[in-house]
């Protein structure tokens, strides 16, 4: 039987990587959208990468608590 520790830090790491990795396509798509001069676009990307990037940093914690969900 694996410590219930063990599964709480494989979870974590799994949303740290999957955090950052989110934040990295925004970084990307954050680039084509202001290329294209969609800037509402450009803003709403920005706002998701700040927040991804608080979260990452520990600023903030993620605001959807999945073991409550039905």
């Amino acid at each position: 039987m694996v410590p219930k520790v063990a599964e709480t830090d494989d979870a974590d790491s799994e949303m740290k990587e999957s955090i950052a990795y989110v934040r990295q396509m925004l970084g990307e798509l954050r680039h084509v959208a202001r290329r294209q001069k969609a800037d509402l676009l450009c803003y709403l990307i920005e706002m998701a990468y700040v927040e991804a990037g608080d979260i990452q940093s520990g600023q903030k914690a993620i605001s959807i608590n999945h073991s409550k969900r039905n």
